[in-house]
């Protein structure tokens, strides 16, 4: 074999020990891409097809009829489903304020400060958003029924309509949602720079202008993106309002699963429509939040 053959046969050999591990790479690729399509469409197809017969005109489920707003105009002429929506907004809107104020604390307190049983108060922080939904509804029906507080309700009126909230309920959304709070307000403050503070301290801000005009907007993107959390789970909550809510009171999720027990119609799925649109802009809204944290630094540093 001449040389010329050996060099040509040593060529071909190291082109397809270069072009073997590329073609690996790109069946990995394609393999990977295809997974993460499967994975979304077994999330989303469930919920487009609930979106999907919202708009059917035929009262079957299974039966597609054609295109109508028949079933959200009956859901906007129900009486007890508006009453519920409102009950469901009232709540998370007054939880939510409660929850922000205390978690912000809680998360200045544990990531700023030393104390004697910070460990335990960890713990016990974290707890609600490890232990089932379920369990925590029944420690908290428990707790009302043995002290006799909680059930009294918050008679108000709100676009014409007389609501009636009882205070188990509130206090029942308040109890879990200090715990999401906290834990992203601390993420907020873990990632923050704290010689921005110091340097405001050298330029002789007291700690009351320090905390507002410095730690306070740094702080913003965390507490709103919380808050934003906070709403949107007290707004979809079911387990622990239908357990803390006692009789004759209805949010909107427990109003859907009243309406599932007489029969699914195109009216659920208009709800459910309704509450999905709801919780995606809270949540897309509060991961915008979370984003433009790194902004707000910068915009601190710029005015020092």
């Amino acid at each position: 074999m001449s040389a010329t053959s050996v060099q040509a046969a040593e060529a071909r050999a190291k082109e397809q020990v270069r072009v073997a591990p590329e073609r690996r790479v790109r069946l990995g690729s394609a393999l990977l891409s295809l997974h993460s399509v499967l994975i979304f469409l077994f999330l989303w197809v469930p919920i487009i097809i609930v979106v999907f017969f919202s708009f059917n005109e035929s009262q079957f489920l299974a039966e597609w009829t054609g295109f109508s707003t028949r079933w959200y105009v009956e859901m906007i002429e129900d009486e007890q489903t508006i009453v519920a929506l409102w009950n469901s907004v009232f709540v998370a809107v007054v939880s939510t304020v409660i929850s922000v104020v205390i978690g912000t604390l809680a998360a200045l307190a544990m990531e700023r400060y030393q104390f004697w049983g910070k460990l335990g108060m960890e713990g016990l922080l974290y707890l609600p958003i490890i232990i089932p939904d379920i369990a925590m509804a029944i420690m908290l029906l428990a707790f009302f029924n043995l002290s006799g507080i909680g059930f009294t309700p918050w008679r108000l009126e709100i676009a014409g309509l007389r609501l009636s909230v009882p205070y188990s309920v509130i206090i029942g959304h308040v109890a879990f949602n200090i715990s999401f709070v906290a834990v992203v307000v601390r993420a907020r403050l873990a990632d923050m720079d704290e010689t921005l503070e110091e340097a405001a301290s050298d330029l002789y801000a007291g700690p009351w202008q320090t905390f507002t005009r410095i730690t306070l907007p740094m702080m913003m993107p965390g507490i709103v993106a919380g808050a934003l959390l906070a709403f949107t789970l007290s707004l979809d909550d079911f387990v622990i309002t239908f357990f803390t809510s006692g009789a004759g009171f209805n949010t909107l999720p427990v109003r859907v699963f009243g309406l599932v027990k007489k029969g699914v119609t195109p009216k659920i799925n208009a709800i459910s429509t309704v509450m999905l649109a709801g919780s995606l802009t809270l949540v897309l809204i509060a991961l915008l939040f979370q984003r433009k944290g790194g902004g707000t630094k910068s915009i601190m540093e710029i005015n020092l």
